[in-house]
């Protein structure tokens, strides 16, 4: 908004001429969105206790220390990270930026999905939301729709490309399949995200994490002179989810303020899935899914680690892990929660960079 107010009078301003900077808005928006966070967040919380007697329903069939740890804690702070993103971006991105629309409209759009959940959870006080089902058809109704919107949104032959990192000149047609191809990244990184939110502090600092690198990413895909000399596909007008981005790492640094051990607040459904489905509808937007599963390959092995479970249980009787996801096996083995939250992040921070190592490479 404000850069649709002030840049066109950069010329008798110089002053407002800081608006038409990519970087500056990108960091006004961190900064704006954490301090809205941090404002917010005591009187949020403070509330969500008040209408949440019991906090988030706790798995019976989970680690036992949890029925007695994590009892009362409330849910959906999600709510407080979507409010703060959302606030920042709106304040500093180009309004006119369809990419802009398209993320922000599919993040709200899951966080509505995992607020249902949520909801039903508590009104149930059970551990069992929306059905599965349920939950899969709106999410899947929602990326086939942003899928569609980012592939109008965006030139051929990129707009039904499926770009591969390192073998930079190669650019997969997927023709009229492309928004199913999208759907699919969205949903598998939003459900990804919610299966790894299990642990204080857990979900949310990767998701940063990623987050950051797609800042750059989308900086980086949307300037002509850096993709040409990085050899990435220049992608215009995607560079403006740089600000949604870092919006997105001040709402998270906000929200660990008070999802830190010992957690005051969980984000729940509401912040897990719309937080997935925002690096996936980035990770589309800037043609870099591949990338995103690298660097969000933490949030991978986590799936991967319940689909081999289940899979290995139904056919055999046994299990593979002492539980799934995977940071539950770890609690099992008598870990504590610190050394594996630690743990965790400092693999997310390897991935990162192994992402970003493929910008160059090729």
């Amino acid at each position: 908004m404000l850069y649709n107010l002030f840049s066109p009078l950069a010329e008798q301003f110089i002053l407002f001429n800081l608006f038409r900077y990519l970087t500056f808005r990108s960091g006004a928006a961190c900064l704006t969105a954490l301090v809205l966070s941090l404002a917010l967040g005591p009187v949020f919380i403070r509330w969500l206790k008040s209408v949440q007697t019991n906090g988030q329903p706790i798995r019976p069939d989970g680690p036992a220390r949890h029925l007695v740890e994590k009892k009362g804690t409330p849910t959906m702070g999600g709510v407080l990270i979507l409010a703060s993103l959302s606030f920042s971006t709106l304040l500093w991105a180009n309004l006119l930026n369809g990419y802009v629309w398209v993320v922000l409209l599919l993040t709200l759009g899951y966080g509505a999905v995992g607020f249902i959940d949520d909801y039903i959870k508590l009104s149930k006080a059970n551990y069992r939301g929306l059905s599965a089902r349920g939950k899969l058809w709106l999410q899947c109704g929602m990326g086939l729709a942003a899928g569609i919107a980012l592939m109008l949104l965006t030139r051929e032959p990129l707009a039904t490309g499926f770009a591969v990192p390192v073998f930079k000149e190669i650019l997969i047609p997927l023709g009229f399949a492309f928004p199913l191809v999208a759907m699919i990244v969205m949903l598998g990184f939003s459900n990804a995200v919610n299966l790894t939110d299990g642990l204080d502090g857990l979900a949310i600092v990767p998701t940063i994490i990623a987050a950051g690198v797609f800042a750059l990413i989308a900086y980086l895909v949307g300037n002509r002179i850096f993709s040409d000399y990085l050899q990435l596909n220049f992608v215009p007008g995607v560079g403006e989810l740089a600000v949604f981005c870092s919006a997105l790492i001040g709402a998270g640094l906000g929200f660990l303020w008070f999802n830190a051990p010992p957690a005051a607040v969980f984000m729940g459904d509401t912040g897990a899935l719309a937080l997935g489905g925002a690096l996936g509808a980035v990770a589309v937007a800037t043609k870099h899914e591949v990338v995103l599963g690298i660097v969000g390959g933490l949030f991978v092995v986590e799936t991967v680690s319940v689909i081999v479970q289940v899979f290995w249980f139904k056919r055999t009787g046994r299990r593979v892990f002492l539980m799934a996801p995977l940071h539950h096996h770890f609690e099992k083995k008598g870990w504590a929660e610190a050394t594996i939250v630690i743990r965790f992040w400092i693999v997310a921070v390897i991935l990162a960079l192994i992402g970003l190592g493929t910008l160059k490479i090729r």
